[in-house]
């Protein structure tokens, strides 16, 4: 193409218009991986206000998720019957409309059913995004593009607890679903006038594979189950944990054979013979569960260990997500001029280096001692996402595009819901290991322990009286619990920084394209 020709007049609207459309896509993108997190930091106000048990209000979260990962392998398919356009602007509204009818909820089943609609229509908007960037921009302009796609990915997860705690206590938890409605309503009306990048293939509702979608919904709702609720049920030791378990093994076989067997499948799975898109997805899994594993971890050990409130947590959390901000569009422009397995294999580094300098923490670590290690994490994962997405999906053909995005953002939701339920797992018994490990020093027959106890005791004589011995063996008990977790924080951080690395031995099977 001349250059008179693409600074021609027709083609300066042209690409106005993507960027208009596309900004609305990103931010509908943006709002719904937000709330996967946004109450993960007022479940507690979330549980007066409807009056439920700590396990149900857990449900809120676990809803949202089951419905979501469900609903982004199913985007391809009915993206490309839909189009594009009435597609996400259908999701868009829909999400608008639960997130009211989360706020106006008068229970928890129907906060419930109105968080899965949510989850489910939210789910259908994060990968359409990524598919639409390749589609509305050549390769030569696409490097902005996916370094805000990214920025999206991962600052959403880092910022959702944060805005979450700070709507909850300046307002109410009901704003943490209100704030949704007039963006996405906005977003609807922008990419209905300005998105037309492909049309309705409505044939495609005639040659709907049901087994293969009915089984795709129960293998995957029946795995996210399986993942959330398993560490808070002792695993198998729970009959519906083993029956959910059992379920997602007889789907998954059945969805698996469908894809591979029937003509038109609803999620083609052949696409993973493209070696940068398989190797971009292991790496997606991965940073999926480093990105949802810390965003997970870190809060509960400043709220469990540190006793710091939702507002203090969200401002150490908040760290991460300025220092992605900051170096992403350096790292969109690195990425056009390195070698980009390099700069993934710099990212990975500087993440695992991240996620390692926190596995030496105290009980009483802080802002100090989270700061840096929080910017290398955010700009580490930033830096490998950038790249990574860009690797994976620019090698596909433009067919796949819309099916390649869908399992590429599954991969990194997966990696997230995997590594939740191991890090809860591992981190119980860790918990254990090193509860019994300390309590030899702690035996109250030792002579150093009978009298720290005895000045503890005659410390809190004046309050507590004749309890204050009892409150002396549980004001140590409560230390040994509180190192307890801390060590075993660090145990976890030290493996996923370990796992992180790890992906570094996959990056010589990266193909890149001669410049």
């Amino acid at each position: 193409m001349s250059t008179a020709a693409t600074h021609s007049p027709q083609e300066k609207a042209a690409y106005r218009r993507a960027w208009i459309a596309f900004c609305a896509l990103i931010f509908g993108n943006f709002m719904a991986i937000l709330d996967i997190q946004i109450v993960a930091s007022s479940l507690n106000e979330l549980q007066a206000g409807m009056s439920a048990s700590s396990s149900e209000i857990a449900w809120v979260q676990t809803s949202y998720l089951i419905a979501e990962v469900i609903a982004i392998p199913l985007s391809s398919y009915l993206s490309r019957m839909m189009s594009t356009r009435i597609y996400f602007v259908v999701c868009a509204v829909g999400f608008a409309l639960s997130s009211l009818a989360c706020a106006l909820a008068w229970n928890l089943p129907s906060l419930l059913v109105f968080r899965t609609l949510q989850g489910f229509l939210g789910g259908g908007m994060i990968p359409t995004t990524m598919a639409a960037l390749f589609m509305l921009f050549p390769p030569e302009r696409r490097t902005t593009p996916i370094v805000l796609i990214s920025m999206a990915s991962t600052l959403a997860p880092a910022v959702g607890p944060t805005l979450g705690g700070y709507l909850t206590n300046h307002f109410s938890w009901h704003w943490m679903f209100l704030i949704n409605l007039a963006p996405a309503l906005m977003i609807a009306s922008i990419v209905w006038a300005y998105l037309d990048i492909d049309k309705p293939n409505w044939s495609l509702w005639r040659s709907v594979d049901v087994l293969g979608l009915v089984s795709m919904a129960l293998f995957l709702g029946s795995l996210e189950y399986t993942l959330d609720e398993g560490p808070r049920h002792d695993w198998f030791g729970e009959q519906e944990i083993v029956l959910s378990a059992s379920l997602a093994l007889g789907a998954g076989l059945l969805f698996f054979w469908r894809s591979f067997s029937h003509a038109n499948p609803i999620v083609n799975l052949r696409v993973f013979s493209n070696r940068n898109f398989a190797v971009g997805s292991v790496i997606s899994f991965v940073v999926g569960v480093s990105l949802y594993g810390m965003v997970y971890l870190i809060p509960m050990f400043l709220g469990k260990v540190r006793g710091f409130n939702s507002l203090q947590i969200g401002e150490i959390m908040m760290v991460m997500g300025v220092a992605m901000f900051i170096t992403a569009p350096y790292i969109g422009r690195l990425s056009a001029k390195m070698d980009t397995r390099l700069l993934v294999g710099i990212g990975l580094v500087m993440a695992a280096s991240g996620v390692f300098f926190n596995s030496h923490l105290t009980s009483l670590a802080g802002m100090d001692e989270l700061f840096w290690p929080q910017i290398m994490r955010g700009v580490g994962l930033m830096c490998a996402m950038i790249v990574m997405s860009q690797l994976a999906l620019s090698t596909l053909p433009m067919t796949e595009l819309k099916n390649g995005s869908a399992l590429f953002n599954l991969t990194r939701n997966m990696g997230g819901a995997i590594g939740l339920a191991a890090i809860n797992t591992i981190m119980d018994w860790r918990v254990a290991f090193h509860w019994q490990h300390l309590a030899i020093y702690t035996d109250p027959s030792r002579p150093v322990v009978q009298e720290m106890l005895a000045n503890s005791s005659q410390f809190l004589a004046g309050e507590l009286g004749g309890q204050s011995q009892q409150a002396a063996m549980a004001l140590l008990q409560q230390k040994v619990s509180l190192q307890a977790t801390t060590l075993a924080f660090n145990d976890i951080t030290m493996l996923l920084s370990g796992l992180i690395l790890s992906v570094l031995l996959l990056l010589p099977l990266i193909q890149v394209a001669k410049k």
